[in-house]
Order: structure tokens, then sequence, then C-alpha cells
């Protein structure tokens, strides 16, 4: 455009040209899901589906009061829903607390617009503290730009005519005006946001055992089901004298004529519905919905139930510098007089008070009088001075910081100082002096001269030869709870890596002083120019600086292939892909919009020392889940190997009612209890292997207990009620025993919630035999009943103790720079090893556990081995230091392990 053009902007009729070319600035953030999408995504999963056409069975039956699992089925999914949409309100919220405006010149005048109402070759006017709304170039002007949230670099960058300026980016100082070159999907922030809108798989591991459960269920339900159906439909075709040809055309004679099979059909349904852990489900939503709110106090939005339990399990935290570890603000690090010609070192002028140097009268007096467009030095300058008693002199001329200049200066009574960058302010002889000193202070902060001249000219230069009488250092604000949180990071042993877009030097600085480990070696990404120097940098550094947003996605990817469970922290759109990729991502709520909507964790206060809250959540709801799911998928294994035994002995001895009784007493209630307790213990093993090892034993007693309880109906002719009862009771017994076993060590509260579970299964049976279909059983068939309780829990309890015994294979990871070295202790002996894949370590497992049982004699030579193999992987360990043992304790929250402390380096 010509300069006339630059005034006048453009006219009405251009604007609607480019209106109607679609050359306009639409709005191409990341949008939350909407309220529809939110429900359908909770209605349409698997588990609903199972439950919905099992309902419509017990419909077709007619026998409505079976219809009580339907409200485990609502309560789940309300709560997944009700939590979706409390996350889209907040995050909605925190959107608009941005500004949306923008000033523009059109037909000569300045106008305010909507950022969707910006079209392309608008003029815009940008000044101090403005958003960029579009990607465009200076025409008129000069401004300090801010890209952090776009590069991560907290240094400013001075724009000036020819200048591109980047959507997202924010105006530091200065004033300026600029054309419009790209619009909508075309900005640089629309392109990074595009490429973060794929859908991200949660990984967590409780999701994945669910989701596996139901799977496994839902597969094997159907011929299990088909095929208990038909043998049920057999043994009422035999009872009525086996009309027709066969027991199938039967029933579907039976079911032309409106009469429906009712007792097959709620036997199969009620196998059927054992086989779905349908409370352990909404055990696992309700458990991690009280989470939430929990951390919601603690001003920690969770957006996804489950990214709190992955961030339990987070064995490498990539952590980005501004914004996280920082603040984003500019603080100063300390000044450092110079001896004044004339005078020692810290004397000052006869004009200067006594008290107060030279150099600490110029930083503050400099500062103040040019406060009116103060920059984040300045600021920096301006808080550190505001409890510091320094007298403040009238200044009788002010020269503000030029960026073509680099510095900025004031005359005083007292004297004329400048103040600015060593190599702009002082002559080639003054630097000399202090090169040395100014690289050694460079080494971790910006260093800024303060000298002494003669005056100042009209046109704003110095007079005479600055004379330096000091520095001063200004650094990025840490927060003021940064180490602390890296430090409790450090004691649970995960591995912190800085990724950063400011200067390597700077980061690893920064890094060192909030504790990070290995802080001292780092890279700078710029010369990670090939994806494989990329993936060899991650085993060998913690701090990377340079690195541009697709290096930090590639960073975490390469991560996530060494098999770790990676976390990323940021707040800008250079951090959203990086965020996507993540198993679990943080974001600041003073961040972009971008990074907030895609990240899991929004910090609302802002506060990277809210993180250890989420941490705690987490694994009080693992730890607590382990305990309970262990309830109910013993119904789950128990029912599948019920069905599977009736398939041959026919009828299935529950109904739909009955497992509603068990439900309740012996699984629901004590699973809630205990899956609220409080519980910090760390997080080990598999979730689903440590579930197992605790329901294998009762569904085991309870299959056994139904086989012996249907081998005594059918030789002493008992009815399908007695048969039914006797299997009820059975079953509970052996339910009761394994809640007995999860409870120890004893609480107060557990000693209540077991009695109300054992007068809750009496009252039920004794109180409402109709309702539960509870036959009344004579003498005989109650001691027969009550030898087979004490057969069924004697099974139990050896069966557990069985399992304790199977100790899980130890490891020590000598994880230094990223790749782990496994060292098992089998009882055949010591081995190291890589992680490996996930199948050549589940055969591993298995290998390991038959090792265990076959070689017990050996297992104390196989932990002095391996322990002698840990000390050589470890060569940082110092000589002389004996190896410590865990030790390993009973709590109220189950197991407490105390590990050795380590010796801080």
């Amino acid at each position: 455009m010509a300069a006339m053009d630059i005034e006048r902007g453009l006219s009405t009729a251009e604007v609607e040209e480019r209106i109607a070319a679609g050359k306009i600035n639409r709005n191409m953030e990341l949008k939350t899901k909407s309220v529809k999408e939110l429900i359908i995504e909770n209605l349409c999963a698997l588990f609903n589906l199972i439950n919905v056409i099992l309902a419509f069975l017990v419909i077709l039956t007619g026998s409505f009061k079976n219809l009580t699992f339907l409200f485990v089925v609502f309560l789940n999914t309300a709560i997944g829903v009700i939590q979706s949409m409390r996350s889209k309100k907040m995050v909605d919220k925190l959107t608009l607390l941005t500004s949306k405006k923008a000033i523009a010149v059109r037909d000569g005048a300045e106008v305010e617009l909507d950022l969707d109402q910006i079209v392309l070759d608008d003029i815009i006017r940008l000044g101090r503290g403005d958003q960029i709304p579009a990607d465009a170039v200076v025409v008129s002007g000069e401004a300090l730009v801010n890209e952090s949230l776009l590069t991560g670099e907290s240094d400013l960058i001075k724009k000036q005519p020819g200048s591109e300026l980047m959507s997202g980016s924010f105006i530091d100082s200065g004033l300026l005006r600029a054309r419009v070159i790209h619009v909508g999907a075309d900005n640089y922030v629309a392109k990074i946001n595009n490429e973060a809108k794929y859908v991200k798989k949660v990984n967590s591991e409780i999701m994945n055992a669910l989701n596996a459960i139901v799977r496994f269920a839902s597969i094997i339900m159907i011929p299990l089901g088909l095929a208990l159906f038909s043998s049920s439909v057999s043994e009422l075709w035999d009872a009525a004298g086996t009309p027709g040809d066969s027991a199938l055309s039967w029933c579907f004679s039976e079911l032309l004529a409106g009469r429906v099979p009712s007792s097959a059909l709620l036997s199969t349904v009620g196998a059927l519905l054992g086989m779905i852990p349908q409370g352990l489900v909404l055990l696992t939503s309700s458990v991690l919905a009280i989470a939430t709110v929990r951390l919601a106090r603690r001003k920690v939005l969770a957006q996804q139930l489950y990214c709190i339990e992955t961030l339990a399990r987070v064995d490498v935290l990539c952590l980005d510098k501004t914004g996280t570890i920082t603040s984003g603000r500019m603080e100063v690090e300390g000044t450092y007089p110079l001896p004044v010609e004339g005078m020692g070192a810290g004397e000052s002028d006869a004009a200067v008070p006594v008290d107060t140097t030279v150099l600490d009268f110029a930083l503050a007096n400099v500062a103040r009088a040019t406060s009116a467009d103060a920059n984040e030095t300045c600021q920096a300058l301006l808080n550190y001075y505001a409890d510091r008693p320094v007298e403040v002199s009238e200044p009788l001329s002010v020269i503000p910081f030029s960026s073509s200049k680099k510095w900025s200066g004031a005359s005083f009574a007292q004297g004329s100082y400048v103040m600015g960058a060593a190599q702009f302010v002082l002559s080639e002889r003054a630097f000399s002096q202090v090169e040395n000193r100014v690289a050694e202070l460079a080494d971790t902060c910006r260093v800024l001269v303060v000298a002494r001249v003669d005056g100042f000219t009209p046109d704003g230069d110095m007079v005479g030869e600055a004379e330096p009488v000091g520095f001063v250092t200004i650094r990025d604000e840490i927060r003021t709870s940064a180490a602390e949180t890296i430090g409790y990071f450090n004691e649970q042993g995960v591995t912190l890596n800085v990724i950063s877009g400011d200067d390597p030097r700077t980061v690893s600085s920064i890094a060192r002083v909030v504790g990070v480990p290995g802080a001292d070696a780092y890279v700078d990404a710029t010369t990670l120019d090939t994806p494989a120097k990329l993936d060899a940098a991650v085993d060998r550094y913690h701090v990377f600086g340079r690195v541009t947003p697709q290096q930090k996605r590639e960073l975490v990817q390469a991560l996530k292939r060494r098999e770790h469970t990676v976390a990323m922290t940021g707040d800008g759109v250079n951090d959203v892909l990086a965020l996507k990729e993540a198993d679990c991502s943080v974001a600041m709520a003073a961040g972009s919009d971008a990074a907030r909507n895609v990240a899991e964790i929004v910090l609302v206060d802002n506060d990277f020392a809210s993180m250890p809250a989420v941490v705690a959540e987490g694994r009080r709801s693992i730890n607590n889940l382990q305990r309970s799911a262990s309830l109910f998928l013993t119904k789950t294994l128990f029912s599948m190997g019920l069905a599977a035994l009736c398939i041959a002995l026919p009828p299935y001895p529950f109904e739909p009612i009955q497992m509603t009784l068990i439900n309740f007493f012996c699984i629901g209630a004590p699973g809630f209890v205990l899956g609220l307790e409080p519980n910090n213990a760390r997080v080990k093993g598999s979730f689903l292997t440590n579930v197992l090892k605790r329901a294998l034993p009762a569904s085991i007693a309870v299959i056994m207990a139904a086989a012996l309880d249907i081998f005594v109906a059918r030789v002493f002719g008992f009815s399908q009620l007695t048969l039914s009862t006797m299997c009820l009771l059975t079953s509970c017994a052996a339910s009761v025993s394994l809640i007995w076993r999860i409870s120890q060590p004893l609480t107060p509260l557990r000693v209540v919630l077991f009695v109300f579970v054992v007068a809750g299964i009496l009252v039920g049976v004794i109180g409402f035999p109709k309702l539960l279909s509870i036959a009344n059983l004579s003498m005989g068939q109650m001691v027969i009943l009550a030898v087979i309780v004490v057969i069924t829990c004697s099974v139990f309890f050896k069966l557990a103790t069985m399992m304790d015994s199977l100790k899980p294979r130890r490891r020590h990871a000598a994880t230094g720079f990223g790749r782990g070295v496994r060292v098992r202790l089998g009882r055949g002996g010591g081995k190291v090893s890589s992680t490996g894949s996930t199948a050549e370590r589940f055969a591993k497992r298995v290998a390991a556990d038959m090792a265990q049982r076959r070689e017990s004699r050996t297992v104390r030579e196989a932990e002095a081995r391996a322990l002698e193999g840990v000390a050589q992987a470890q060569p940082k360990k110092k000589k002389g230091s004996g190896a410590k043992r865990s030790r390993v304790t009973k709590s109220a929250q189950g197991i407490k392990v105390s590990m050795p402390s380590k010796k801080k380096k």
C-alpha cells in the first residue's frame, strides 16, 4: 500500500469485496466439545449397549423387579456427562477472560472490531499489551514483541517497518501499524492448532483394564449365553414332556404363541449380568469424579477423569520453562557496583546520599524516570527498588529506551546516567576492561551496564565517554514454589526434563537453581537437525533450549517409544503439539486458549505447586481402586466359570435379583467405602495383575462351592429354589472372606463396614425371602450348607496365601539419562536387561513367576547377586556406602514401603 493508504486503510467497498471472497479472519481456535457431543460420547459406550440389550431381554419376561441393574448404568453415564460439562464450562469461562477486540483503520478512521471481522490487507493499530490478532507486516512505527507463547523465547523481538508479526504474540512496548497478510486458517497460530486437532488416546491403565474386561466379557458372553440359554431351554423341554421335534423348534413355537421361557431367559440374563463389572465401572467413575472435585477446591481443573491416574503413574515430567518454572515476568537477580574513579567500591558521589551506592541511585532513578513506557526490564527494576530506601530525584531530562540505541538514560542534579547493553553503552576501550565480568554474569542472566556520562544532546545522544559504575543482572522470575515442587518429583523418582524455546544457557541456569538433576548438561536444539540426533539427545540431556514446537512433540514421542509415561506442562501455543502428544498434559490458566483446550489438567491459579496434590489424588484413587476392584472382578470371574459349568449342569442357579444382593452388600458398599479411604502410597505394579491376584482365589472358591451345591442338590434331589439359596449363601461367604482379607489391617471404619456387610446379608436373606427367592431350608440342608461354607472359606484363604507368596519381581532402574536398565531378582538368579517390548515383558514375567516357584531355595543368593549388580550399574554411587534395603510394614492404608533416602548430589 502507498503511504496515503496506510492512513486511510481499506474502504467499505474493499472490505465487502474481501468478505465476499472469504478473506476474513475466521475464529480458528480450538473449541471445546458441544453439550450434544459430550452426551453422545458418554451414552454410546459398549458397556451401555450390553446393559440395554440385557434389559430388553428382562422386559420380555415381564419380571420388572430384575431391572434394578439399570440404575448403575444411569449413574455411571450421569457422572461422565456431568464431569465433562463441568470441565467444558470452566474452560469456556477461562477463554472469555482474554481480549477479543482489535483496532483497525478503515475509511481514514480507527474502528474497534471483533477478531473475526478483520479482513485481508486491513491496517491494524497495535500498542503496548495488545495481542496480535492475525499475521501481519509492520508498515509504520516500531515495537518490542513478546513471542514467548509461540516460540518459548522470553527475549523481546524488535519489529520495525517490513518485519512480520505472528498472530498470538504480544506487543511489549512501542506503537505501530501493520497490514494483515494472513487470515483464518492461514495464520501461524491456526496452523499450530490444526496440527493439534487429532484425537489423543487417553493412556490410562485403569481405563485400559476396564475396557479389556468389558471387551472380553462381551466376547465370551455371546457363546456362553447362547449355550446356557440352549441348555436351560432343553431342560424346560424335558420338563414339558419333549413335545415337538426338538427343544429349539419347541422354543420357537412357544415364542410365536406369546409364551416366553421366562425362567431360562432370566437365568441366562443373571449369568450374563454377573460377567459385566457394572459396579467397578461406576466405582471408578465415582472415585475419579470425587478426586476432580477435591482438586477443584485446590484450583486444579481435571478435564478428563482418567488423567489423574495417568499423572500418578508418570515417570518422566517435561517442563516448559516460561510460565511453569518461571512466572513469565522478569526480576532483578543482583546488582554489582564497580569502583568509581576517585572513590572506593561502594562509595558514593558527593551529591548522592552517603548510605546509597552510585549504582543503586542511578538504577532506581533512571527506572522511575522512564516508567511512563516501562518495558519488562524497567518494571523489574521498579519492583526491586519499591521497598528499598533510595532517594527519589527529580529528572532534569529523560531519554526513553530505544531499540536502536539499546539504552535509556536520565539527567539529575546528582549527574547523568545511562543503562543498557554494555556493547552499545561503552566505548571499545571501556568495554574491553569489563568484558570478562560481563561474560561471567551473562552465563546465567541478562546483563545491563550502568554508566555515568556528562549529559545528553538535544537529539538524545550521550555527551562524553560513558564511565561504568556497575552492573545489574535480570533474569526470569522463578516461582517461589518451583524448587519445592521439583524436589518432590525428584523424591518420587520422576525424571525431569526442561524443554524451552529460550537460550539453553539461560534454561540450564534456571534449572540448576530449582534443583533439576543433570541441569549442567544442556543442548541447543538447533543442532539437532536430524531425527537420529534428536532421538540420541533424549538419552543424554535433561535440558533442551531453542526447541521448536515440532521438536517438543518429537522429544515426547521419543520418550514414549522408550516406554516412559510422559507428562508435559506448558502454557503457550508453542507447547500445544507436545501437550497433545504427552500421556498427561498440564496447562496454566493464564496461558493460551489452545493450550488450555488441549490439556487434560488446567492449573487455574497458575501455580505449579498444585501438581503434588494431583499426584496424591491419583495415588489414593489407584491404590484404593485396586483393593475394591478385586471384589467386582471376583463376581465377573465366578460368573463366567459358573456359566460354563451350568452349560453341562443346568440351570444357572442365580436370578438377577439375587445378584443385586451380592452386588450391593458383598461388592458395591464395601467397594465404595474402601475406594474413598486416604492412601498416599506409591503406585506399584500393574493394575490388572494386582487385582487378579486378589480376585482369583475368591472366584475359584465360589465356583468350587457352586459345583458342590449342584452335586449335593442332584444327589439329594433338592429343588431349584433350594439350590439357588445354597449358591447365594456360599457365594456370600466367600465374598465376606475376601472383604475380611483386603480390610487388613483393621481400622474402626473397616470393622464397621464388615459388620454392616454381614448384617445386611442376614437381613436380606431372613427378612425378604420372597423378594430374593430364598428357600426355607431344613435342618439337614443347613448342616450341608454349613459344611460347604467351611470348605469354601478354607479353600479361599489357602489360595490367597499362595497368591501372596508369589513375590513380584523387583526392579532397580539405572535411569541415568532415559533408557532404563532392569534388574530382576528371580529365584534362578538376578538378570539385567533392557525394558523390552510389551510381549517380551509379559513372557518373561510368566517365566520368572514359574522360576520363583521351582527354585525357592536360592532366593537369598539371588538377592545378594542382584544388589551387587545394581551397585555396578550405578557407578556414580560413592564407594563404601552399604546397600540399604527397603523396609516393609503394615499400615491402615495397606502396605507401607520405607525406601532408603538418596543422597543429594
